[in-house]
């Protein structure tokens, strides 16, 4: 059975930084495009970065919103993908989704599986 999970959401203030995991399970994530996804009180749901399956070459791509303050990366031996957020502003504000597909690559909400979410509150 195919499971995303999420953690490491919570309480910032702004300017400060945050890493949310997202562990794999019931599948080899090396071989999926992982995508982060946000969605904010009111919103629709945005993509904010994405990593290319490892069988392909492994790149990457942000949202401008969060260009240069995001980064997205893997860990193969444990079977998880992170998201290490620096830089905080309340506009960061959201329910974080971690998504997974074996053929798309991009931040559309195109993928197969998806988590179920975690909390990020940017806040003084």
């Amino acid at each position: 059975q195919v499971q995303l999970v999420e953690s490491g959401g919570g309480l910032v203030q702004p300017g400060g930084s945050l890493r949310l995991s997202c562990a794999a399970s019931g599948f080899a994530s090396e071989y999926y495009a992982i995508g982060w996804f946000r969605q904010a009180p009111g919103k629709e749901r945005e993509g904010v970065a994405c990593v290319r399956s490892v069988s392909s070459d492994g790149s990457t791509y942000y949202a401008d919103s969060v260009k240069g303050r995001f980064t997205i990366s893997r860990d193969v031996a444990k079977n998880a993908v992170y998201l290490q957020m620096n830089d905080l502003t309340p506009e960061d504000t959201a329910v974080y989704f971690c998504a997974a597909d074996r053929f798309y690559y991009g931040l559309d909400n195109m993928y197969d599986f998806w988590g179920q979410g975690t909390q990020v509150t940017v806040s003084s």
